[in-house]
């Protein structure tokens, strides 16, 4: 049985579990969990991390802690009870865990690797802390370690500031709001900016000397010198190195380390150095031999200098090798470094380029006790201290120091009868009272131990040498008396024995017979000659001599003559000793009582370090003077201890207040000096007032705080010794006191006055006597005291008076002192600070200081831990509340509006004391109970106050609320915040229903708490949803989703407002919404209906509620563009609104808005999720079209309409669909009219008038229309803006224009462009975006992508999509699905613009636009069998299914992709499907035979293999199949309707085999020699073709129908891509090339004209190899094959595979350019997913033509390929609109490349082109008169006529009228001549291409002009006989042209500046662009 478990509630997982068993929780080592049950050794719980999942597991496998449960019962909480940095530890480690691994995936690496040390670092210092062996000192330095390392990684990932005091971590609820703010700011500007450290310290590590020239040993010597005044500020650090130049003991670092220590700030400037002397021990000359002498001499070696400064920029880490100099005369030795600073250098030279000393230099900064633990190893491994030359900045009491510094300075020596200079050598010795060498007291430095004498240099004859070398005698107080310094000269002989000669002594006492030591400075010695023998074991003979030329009488002339002497300068650095005598004449005042008023008199001029020194003697002294005679000297000594008081308050000095208060406790014993010092202090206060001089008086309150000291404990020892006698006089004597004080304060002056600044001086010291007073008396009368000097002061003070401020201080000293934490004092004191305090923030003064006060004040408050509060501080709570809570909102918000100050401090005090307000008012508010805010509320006198307080705090809230008023990372100081903000929020509430509803309603009031509420919510530290799990669990735990509780308040009181709520309609529909989108169910679900309430009062009162949709829209877009909302959201609202609205009686429109509303939600979180993709894909674009078109079609929101296509161009340009960007830009450009109405600033247009914004938004497109190669767009535009500039005489851009104009014809004429794929793609199941899902689309593909290609990227934009193998219409199980399926294949485009395309003579260039631009219908072929499958002959049943698709908008469009509309399905039968494929035959054949005639090709076979697969095929039975299958006579009887279809079927089988015939003719004229044996099979096979088609002599009506191979150039196909095969089975992969089109079945009157069909493969069953490849289109230069041909049924061959292969098929490939012409427009179902390709079957790039331009070799290469431009694909899902839409931008759907009509107006049908006259470049001569087609002739265009006039080149303008063109100069109509009947070449300015555009009609003579090219027009050569077979019969009239395309943009772009008056103007959107 399972039992709850009592004490069992906390365990560590010690060993994992699966958890396989039933119920079982899988544990992990090292989880926690928390137990629940246990049973028979189960326990049941939960891990911590993961509360949801419960679950048993062993009890064996847990490891129980102790633990803390609160909330007992269903949501308990376990706390485990172990040192709170621990837990703190874990929980940090734990979330440190998952962000160290994200870094790692966003390859932060340098975090990542410094986290991951520090996580090392922490997991090591925690286990030292749980193993418990740490001592209590270490144990507190691990845990600071711990907490900084913390702190250091929150801060680096961005985690929470916390809260510390003492390393624990503070429980918020625990503490004062205030305390928490100041524990908070402390470690904010900790974390800001460690404070400066005052004491610095240089570590010096002595690595080698680095020289070419050593081999002796040397010391080195460093110390650090000022170069402001010349000399050293430290001793000595001693180094010895051996003869290799490393240090001497290695194994002692302490003598290669030091730490020069104390240096103060002052003292890192440039100007102070580290100088470093380098001494060599050896023989006297350097290059010395060896055996010359064994004496070792100390002489000069180098020297190197380095700036401290220097050491500031450097890497501490960095080794610094320090240049060597060296000296180049010994006397300048002793000032080299002066030498090497000052960059004097002929004083010394470089010793040697490779000669530098290798040190460690690296400046610490802090306390020495701080380093030592933050360099624990520093101080371990053994590191010397080198003292500074005199004491510290700060002398620390306790602090002993006893030394005695000397400098061998110089010396003057007589030759002595020598003939040279000597070598002299110093031996110095210190000697004791007994004349005892001391021995260890000579130190040469520190770093090495101190030896018994000391050796000077040896500076090379030299009779007046230098040394400046310092020794220190670090000798003990109690040996100091009695003791001197002997100095003994020697000469060093250079001679073979290096013997060294004593010649004279001198010798110094280093103590005064009256005690004082010897004094500091530079002393002259006396030089005593002796003899070299001379024995100094007896030193009181000579110490009886005179020691220093100073002191010498003034009768011993002999001594004061000597020229000899030596000096040295001395500093003492004692705590003991001094050298004043002064201060020992005051000491010794018992000996001298007579000098007793004359030393206390001098006291004031003794040093102060010389006081501090002998503080607690003085102090004897001075108290010892009073008691013995205190009428005498009273006063003298009051002042003398006011001067030692004040001396202490330097900064100095300030560490010695602790002796003194020591000595106060410990050792005062002036029982009686109260007396006294009371009686003194009380004189000096009753003469401020008249006295001149303040200065002393103010010196005296300056030392009050000791004096009350020396009072008090006076007092204390006079009550202990008497058992408390006099006590009621004492209480008088310090009444009266005060009672002096409180008058002397009450005097009222100007703020300048003496008086003023000494009154100042009191208040400043008063504070610090109250601690003193309460020893004595107790707190209430203490407290009266302080009331009553506080209240004597001025009520009335000048705003700038600095007493005012110094008064304020002295508030703010007492609220923090001892005194006011008794809360027997607090209710005295309160009254007084409130009434001071209300007053300075009423005026808003010394802001900073009121809000110390206010928050020592309000720390203090606090309720108990049961949430009672004690009476006396609600007490206190209600007066603070009455005084100060309105003046604290209004200051708050005084601060708050006011600018913030410039400078860096002051903009840091002022958010310091914003700040420390806040805090103040949250404790106050989180104080207040119920009773306080019923007597808040019931306080204000009227409406209007209650009103005004209302919206102050409501305000205040919101300024609280902003993310800037506290640090990103005070997180607790936010939630601390927030929770008082909402508890008051709901006290007020009821204030707001009470006070301000029905005829009360107040609207402000409302608004601002309904603001409030808003932003309270939506802050971003209670979006619990971005936290960590752990966060958010204790935020809840501790809080509660403060959101919830708000969102429901608002519920609330919205309900109670009544009619009244429509007020907040549509005001509140944006906050309200915002609200709503914040991811927490339950606030959803309780704020959402509010829309339902505000629908039906809006519909009550307006009956619709548009403003509220309006509303609704508007702030969905900026809120959802913002990252809020999401797929729940959106049904949730759609749900809970539709259930709501269920009864209304406006239930429809109130669906119909919701419908809307939820419809923008999804296009908007569809958008959102797509922007979030870095590339721009279709996906992005396609969305952005959606939500576009949503704007305009259903919302009619014309900002946001035109917003979103703006974002649309971006995205266009940025993935470079330069047509669709321009498509897109001209969305905005149609809804703006040429006019001067002035356009406000938009989105980045300036302010300008809508005429210059259309002007810039023309330019625009017409550029991207450039760049997109869509240039007869362009030329649209061009026109259009040409209009314009011409309409107001704007020639010099009117030129510029047609400039550009030109330009773009040029373009279309001589660049290249490519064809594009298009593809079809469904997209099904529920997976997909709602713009997407169960649609499908027609894609255009990118330049050069085809199918495969295409597939693939759909298929990695939707990476999760699975791609559907077949092209069947999906069933609802896939539509339903939760999945993605993409259904892909390529269909065909069917052209609108079919009059351009079927007119001869327009060259492929042109017709290549028409071709693949402005589709909206597209085709697919799907091959079937129907009925009983023939094996024998399967074309019998084979059928094919056509789909046609038909889309919202043309392609190109806005986008690369649009939705289809409309699906059209019909089945074509085998006979017409015959009919299809023998007439896409003969068209390719036709085309083929043009382009050898024309010599397009640059070899022949191309049309060798086309011709070799159609006669070979007819030959092995391609045509008898369609016979057997056709011409039999069952199915003649079967099928009688298609008898028409047969006998078209026969005229095209003899069609083929006439074209085949001419081919063959054309082919033997062109094959080359090599190739004749197959030329001649093929005549042959033709030959068997013939006959087994019965064809004995053509009929008549073959005979009568030309094949039409023109005179004329044909326009061929200049820009055609290569066309590749698919080697699978015969399945055709066809690459497209400009001169391919599919279009529309349309069959002309010629007997050879046909619907052409891009057919892949050749039913027939012949030969792949040869069909597939060429299965062209016609040439548009072939007049008979000029009619328009619909793509290909895609039908699959049935031959088999082996009559289908061919393999020749790559060597056939292998040549030509021509390859690259042929282009198969259509797929066979196998095109869907094709095979990869062939490479040999690609024709190379290079092969790519361009024959605009004659060439006289037509094997010349062509250029290469334009490169393709990169772009994306898009798509359109817009059905609604979509006539408006195509009205308006469709109006490109048929732009003009021919030239521009000669006058507007005329209908399309009644068009007349005309031809220029005689005077034009025509080379017409007569002329006839125009004549009117009727439309019979019109609309025969397309029909071929027989007429032999005809038979030149009907598509290249009606033969010679190629040659004419029309004048764009004039508008006026040109006669028409007559056409040569022979050809005549044109001018050569006429573009080849022009020829098209002539229109009008002409009569030819009957005559054919014989066939040429455009080679031959310009070159002429003999002309080539048609067959006679293949005469053309005459035709009298020849067929009308079609009319002009660009007609069709009547209205839209004008062409000739004038817009049709027929046509109206569409627009798209009502006209309310007004300034946009």
């Amino acid at each position: 049985m399972w039992i709850p478990t009592e004490h069992e509630k906390y365990g560590v997982v010690l060993v994992s579990f699966r958890g396989t068993i039933q119920h079982g929780l899988p544990l992990e080592i090292g989880d926690t969990v928390q137990i629940l049950e246990k049973c028979e050794g189960w326990y049941r719980g939960f891990i911590l991390k993961n509360p949801n999942v419960k679950g048993i597991f062993p009890s064996s496998y847990i490891h129980l802690k102790n633990a803390v449960v609160k909330n007992k019962g269903q949501f308990e909480t376990v706390i485990p009870v172990e040192d709170s940095v621990i837990t703190e530890m874990t929980s940090t480690l734990r979330d440190w865990g998952a962000m160290w691994k994200q870094l790692y995936v966003k390859n932060e690496g340098d975090l990542f690797h410094r986290l991951w040390h520090v996580m090392n670092e922490i997991l090591d210092l925690r286990r030292q802390v749980l193993v418990g062996h740490l001592t209590h000192d270490r144990m507190r330095d691990v845990k600071q370690h711990i907490t900084a390392r913390l702190d250091w990684g929150n801060e680096q990932l961005g985690l929470d500031l916390v809260p510390r005091r003492e390393f624990s971590m503070v429980d918020p609820d625990e503490i004062s709001v205030t305390e928490l703010y100041r524990l908070m700011e402390h470690r904010h500007r900790k974390k800001e900016a460690a404070a400066p450290a005052s004491t610095h310290h240089l570590f010096v590590h002595v690595k080698s000397l680095m020289s070419a020239n050593l081999g002796e040993e040397l010391e080195v010597f460093f110390h650090i010198y000022d170069g402001r005044e010349n000399r050293p500020l430290s001793e000595r650090f001693f180094v010895r190195l051996n003869k290799s130049g490393l240090p001497k003991w290695p194994e002692k670092s302490e003598r290669q380390c030091t730490l020069f220590v104390d240096l103060g700030s002052s003292d890192l400037r440039k100007d102070v150095y580290i100088v470093v002397h380098i001494i060599r021990i050896g023989r006297m000359g350097a290059g010395e031999k060896k055996n010359t002498c064994s004496v070792q001499y100390r002489r000069p070696f180098g020297c190197a200098v380095v700036s401290i400064a220097d050491l500031l920029t450097a890497d501490s880490k960095d080794d610094h090798l320090l240049k060597v100099y060296a000296c180049n005369t010994e006397s300048e030795w002793y000032q080299i470094h002066e030498n090497i600073v000052k960059k004097a250098n002929s004083r010394y030279n470089l010793s040697g380029s490779n000669t530098g000393l290798a040190v460690a230099l690296q400046l610490l900064h802090g306390d020495i006790e701080q380093l030592r633990r933050e360099y624990m190893g520093l101080f371990t491994r053994g590191v010397c201290i080198t003292k500074k030359l005199g004491f510290s900045d700060i002398i620390m009491p306790g602090e002993m120091r006893n030394d005695l510094y000397v400098t061998l300075e110089r010396g003057e020596f007589e030759k002595g009868g020598k003939s040279v200079a000597r070598n002299v050598e110093i031996t110095v010795y210190v000697l004791d009272v007994d004349g005892q060498v001391l021995k260890s007291y000579m130190a040469a430095g520190s770093g090495e131990p101190g030896g018994d004498d000391y050796h000077s240099l040896v500076l090379y004859h030299n009779n007046s040498p230098r040394w400046a070398e310092q020794i220190k005698l670090p000798i003990p107080v109690d040996m100091f008396r009695g003791s001197h310094v002997r100095f003994e000269f020697r000469h060093c002989s250079t001679k073979d024995k290096g013997e060294k000669k004593l010649f004279g002594y001198s010798f110094v006492p280093l103590m005064q017979e009256d005690g004082r030591t010897l004094p500091d400075g530079t002393h002259e010695l006396i030089i005593h000659k002796c003899e070299e023998n001379t024995s100094f074991a007896d030193c009181l003979r000579y110490l009886k001599q005179p020691f220093s030329k100073a002191n010498l009488p003034s009768n011993n002339q002999t001594l004061k003559a000597t020229k000899e002497s030596f000096w040295i300068t001395s500093f003492l650095c004692s705590t003991k000793l001094t050298q004043n005598g002064d201060m020992l004449d005051l000491l010794k005042w018992r000996a001298h009582p007579e000098r007793i008023n004359d030393s206390l008199s001098k006291l004031k001029e003794i040093d102060g370090s010389e006081i501090v020194k002998f503080l607690q003697d003085t102090l004897d002294t001075l108290f010892g003077i009073l008691d013995e005679s205190s009428q005498r000297y009273g006063l003298k000594v009051f002042d003398s201890l006011v001067h030692i008081i004040n001396l202490l308050q330097d900064s100095k000095f300030q560490h010695f207040k602790p002796v003194m208060d020591t000595y106060i406790e410990s050792h005062f014993a002036g029982a009686l000096s109260y007396r006294d010092l009371i009686k003194v202090l009380k004189w000096y206060m009753d003469r401020i007032v008249d006295a001149e001089h303040q200065d002393h008086i103010q010196q005296v309150l300056k030392a009050s705080e000791y004096i009350f000291k020396y009072i008090i404990q006076s007092r204390r020892l006079f009550s202990l010794a008497t058992g408390g006698q006099n006590e009621e006089e004492f209480r008088v004597c310090i009444h009266e006191l005060f009672m002096s004080i409180r008058f002397f304060l009450s005097q009222e002056n100007n703020g300048t006055s003496p008086v003023a600044q000494t009154q100042a001086v009191f208040l400043r010291m008063f504070p610090t006597t109250y601690n003193e007073l309460l020893k004595i008396f107790t707190v209430r009368e203490v407290a009266g005291f302080v009331r009553e000097t506080l209240a004597s002061l001025p009520s009335v003070v000048q705003a700038d008076s600095p007493l005012d401020a110094v008064k304020l201080q002295c508030i703010a000293k007492t609220v923090e002192s001892q005194l006011y934490v008794n809360p027997e004092s607090r209710c005295i004191l309160l009254p007084v600070v409130l009434q001071v305090l209300q007053i300075h923030l009423q005026e808003q003064r010394d802001l900073v200081m009121c809000a110390r006060i206010l928050t020592s004040m309000l720390s203090l408050i606090r309720k108990e831990e049961n949430g009672t509060v004690d009476p006396t501080v609600s007490e206190e709570v209600e007066l603070i509340v009455e005084s100060l809570l309105g003046v604290l909102l209004r200051t708050i918000l005084e601060i708050s509006n006011r600018p913030q100050p410039a400078g860096p401090t002051m903009r840091l005090q002022f958010q310091d004391v914003t700040g420390e307000f806040v805090a103040c008012l949250l404790v106050l508010l989180r104080q207040m109970s119920d009773k306080h805010y019923q007597k808040l509320l019931q306080a204000f006198s009227n409406k209007d106050d209650l009103r005004d307080f209302l919206l102050h705090i409501f305000t205040v809230f919101r300024i609280l609320i902003r993310p800037e008023m506290f640090p990103k990372d005070w997180t607790v100081m936010r939630l601390v915040t927030n929770n008082v903000i909402i508890t008051t929020v709901l006290y007020l509430s009821d204030a707001l229903r009470k006070n301000f509803l029905n005829d009360k309603f107040d609207y402000k009031v409302w608004d601002s708490y309904f603001y409030l509420s808003v932003i309270f919510i939506n802050q971003p530290c209670l979006q619990l949803e971005s936290f960590s799990p752990s966060k958010r669990k204790k935020i809840l735990e501790k809080y509660g989703d403060m959101r919830v509780m708000m969102g429901c308040e608002i519920f609330s009181m919205w309900q109670n407002l009544g009619e009244h709520k429509l007020n907040f309609i549509p005001a509140m529909i944006g906050p309200f919404l915002e609200v709503t989108l914040v991811p927490q169910p339950d606030l959803r679900n309780v704020m959402i209906p509010i829309f339902h309430d505000m629908m039906d009062w809006e519909q009550r009162r307006s009956g619709n509620f548009k403003q509220v949709e309006a509303k609704l829209i508007d702030k969905l877009d900026s809120l959802m563009s913002e990252g809020k909302g999401d797929e729940t959201y959106r049904e949730l609202f759609n749900s809970i609104l539709l259930k709501k609205i269920e009864r209304e009686t406006w239930r429809e429109s109130g669906i119909s808005l919701i419908a809307t509303v939820t419809r923008l939600m999804e296009r908007l979180l569809d958008y959102r999720d797509c922007m979030k993709l870095q590339e721009v894909d279709g996906k992005k674009i396609g969305c952005t079209v959606s939500l576009l078109n949503f704007y305009k079609t259903e919302l009619n929101k014309e900002e946001m309409y035109i917003r979103y296509i703006h974002k649309l161009y971006d995205l266009h340009l940025k993935a470079q669909n330069y047509t669709e960007a321009s498509y897109t830009l001209l969305l905005y450009d149609e809804l703006l009219e040429w006019s001067d109405r002035p356009l406000r600033e938009f989105l980045n247009y300036p302010m300008q008038s809508e005429w210059q914004r259309k002007e810039f938004l023309h330019l625009t497109i017409i550029q991207n229309f450039d760049r997109g190669k869509c240039w007869e767009n362009g030329i649209i535009l061009c026109r259009e803006l040409a209009d314009q500039y011409e309409s107001y005489y704007d020639y010099r851009n009117l030129s510029k224009m047609r400039m550009m104009e030109a330009s773009l014809y040029d373009k279309i004429m001589d660049q290249q462009r490519l064809e594009p794929e298009f593809f079809r793609v469904g997209f099904y199941g529920k997976k997909f975006p709602f713009f997407l899902r169960n649609k499908e689309f027609v894609c255009r593909g990118h330049d050069y992508e085809r199918l495969e290609a295409f597939q693939q990227r759909m298929l990695n934009e939707f990476p999760h999509a699975i791609a559907m193998q077949h092209v069947n219409q999906p069933d609802q199980t896939i539509y339903q699905a939760d999945a993605q399926y993409l259904q892909i294949y390529a269909v065909t485009p069917i052209p609108e613009s079919q009059d351009v395309l079927q007119r001869d003579g327009v060259p492929d260039n042109i017709k290549s636009f028409y071709k693949f631009n402005h589709i909206w219908r597209f085709r697919y072929d799907r091959p079937f069998h129907k009925g009983t499958k023939d094996k024998e002959n399967e074309f019998k049943s084979l059928w094919v299914e056509r789909t046609t698709l038909t889309l919202v908008q043309s392609l190109p469009g806005i986008s690369r992709w649009f939705e289809v509309e409309k699906r059209e399905l019909v089945e074509v039968s085998p006979l017409e499907n015959a009919i299809e494929v023998i007439e896409n035959k003969n068209l390719q054949l036709r085309t083929l035979i043009t382009q050898c005639q024309s010599r397009q090709m640059q070899n022949i076979n191309p049309l060798t293999m086309c011709l070799n697969g159609v006669i070979d095929a007819a030959v092995n039975g391609g045509l008898a199949r369609y016979q057997e299958a056709f011409f039999v006579k069952d199915y003649i009887m079967n099928h009688p309707e298609d008898g028409d279809k047969i006998g078209r079927l026969r005229e095209l089988m003899f069609e083929q085999a006439h074209i085949l015939e001419y081919g063959l003719a054309v082919h033997e004229k062109y094959v080359p020699q090599d190739m004749r044996p197959l030329h001649k099979k093929l005549v042959d096979q033709f030959h068997l073709m013939k006959s087994s088609l019965g064809i004995q002599e053509f009929p008549a009506y073959v005979r009568a129908s030309p094949v039409h191979f023109t005179n004329g150039s044909p326009r061929t196909c200049r820009n055609s891509v290569q066309s590749i095969i698919s080697p699978d089975g015969g399945r055709g992969v066809a690459r497209r090339s400009c001169g391919s089109y599919p279009a529309v079945n349309r069959y002309s009157s010629s007997s050879l004209s046909s619907q052409a069909s891009n057919e892949v493969s050749n039913i027939t069953g012949q030969s792949e190899s040869s069909d597939e490849v060429f299965n062209m289109q016609p040439s548009p230069s072939t007049s008979s094959l000029s009619s328009n041909h619909s793509a290909s049924p895609n039908v699959t061959s049935s031959a088999p595979s082996s009559a289908r292969g061919s393999p020749q098929m790559a060597e056939k490939h292998k040549h030509s350019r021509e390859n690259t012409c042929l282009s198969p427009r259509d797929r066979p179902v196998s095109a869907i997913f094709p095979n990869p390709l062939d490479p040999a079957q690609r024709a190379p790039p290079n092969q790519i033509g361009d024959t605009t331009l004659p060439r006289s070799d037509p094997n010349l290469s062509a250029p290469d390929k334009v490169r393709p431009t990169p772009s994306s694909w898009s798509l359109d899902s817009v059905k609604e609109g979509s006539a408006s839409f195509s009205d308006s931008v469709g109006r490109l759907v048929c732009p003009p490349v021919p030239p521009r009509p000669p006058y507007s107006g005329s209908s399309a049908k009644n068009m007349r082109s005309q031809s220029p006259g005689p005077t034009s470049r025509s080379p017409q001569k007569t002329a006839v008169p125009p004549f009117t087609p009727s439309p019979t002739e019109c609309q025969s265009a397309s029909l071929v006529s027989n007429s032999p006039a005809l038979s030149g080149s009907y598509s290249s303008g009606i033969s010679s009228l190629s040659r004419c063109s029309v004048s764009e100069a004039s508008g006026t109509e040109l006669p028409i001549g007559d056409h040569t009947p022979h050809p005549l070449p044109p001018p050569t300015t006429l573009p080849n291409s022009v020829s098209s555009s002539s229109d009008e009609p002409i009569r030819r003579e009957n005559k054919t002009p014989p066939p040429y090219s455009v080679y031959e027009r310009n070159n002429p050569r003999r002309p080539v006989p048609l067959p006679h077979s293949l005469s053309i019969p005459p035709q009298t009239d020849p067929p009308a042209l079609p009319p002009k395309p660009h007609q069709l943009r009547t209205g839209s772009m004008k062409l000739d500046g004038t817009a049709d008056p027929r046509v109206p103007r569409p627009r798209p959107l009502p006209r309310k662009v007004s300034q946009l």
